[in-house]
């Protein structure tokens, strides 16, 4: 399965691309969002790929940004929408204004992008819904587990609870989740020695 391309662009349409990795021209369909991100013809490009296979076809779709990417896997996953229908989708709006659309239930809005029914704009709210919930639900509980093994490492350490607790929660507001358990607390440690 192709995951992701890396070469120089050859064509580009506000449907498809062809992309030279090393000879070799990969053609895939993309969103029109990623269309007004790619550079001119001969630049290079970089694509998130889906990889599509069907008992008719194997076909590429190419996304600008792994995001767009994990959003036509979810679209994708709701009953009777297929590639070309999830592409309108990504084409007919940015992912952050599809995901608040969602958020909102603004059914109008979703099924004012192109070979969008109300059915079928009723169906994505509330699947995607679903599915965006989950995601915050499982980040939420990572971070609540990571809140609390930082406060019980300073504890260990011979730290109050009641003073740590507040430098923790600085910290996380602070620095992005993605830091890491290390350098989260090693600023944590960094801000007691100040107290």
């Amino acid at each position: 399965m192709i995951a992701y391309l890396k070469g120089v662009l050859i064509q580009k349409t506000p449907q498809q691309v062809i992309i030279d990795v090393d000879g070799v021209g990969y053609c895939a369909y993309i969103p029109l969002s990623t269309y007004f991100k790619l550079g001119e013809e001969k630049e290079p490009v970089e694509l998130y790929i889906y990889t599509h296979l069907s008992d008719s076809a194997l076909a590429l779709y190419g996304f600008s940004t792994e995001e767009e990417r994990e959003l036509f896997i979810k679209l994708l996953s709701i009953s009777g929408i297929g590639p070309k229908l999830a592409l309108n989708v990504l084409s007919g709006m940015e992912p952050e204004e599809l995901k608040q659309a969602v958020k909102e239930s603004n059914v109008a809005r979703i099924a004012r992008i192109p070979g969008i029914g109300k059915k079928t704009a009723l169906r994505i709210a509330m699947e995607l819904q679903e599915k965006f919930e989950k995601k915050e639900k499982l980040l939420t509980s990572r971070a609540a587990q990571e809140r609390e093994d930082l406060i019980s490492a300073l504890v260990n350490l011979g730290f109050r609870r009641r003073e740590v607790e507040g430098v923790v929660d600085e910290v996380i507001r602070h620095l992005t989740r993605e830091a890491g358990f290390e350098k989260l607390l090693r600023e944590c440690l960094r801000r007691m020695a100040k107290i």
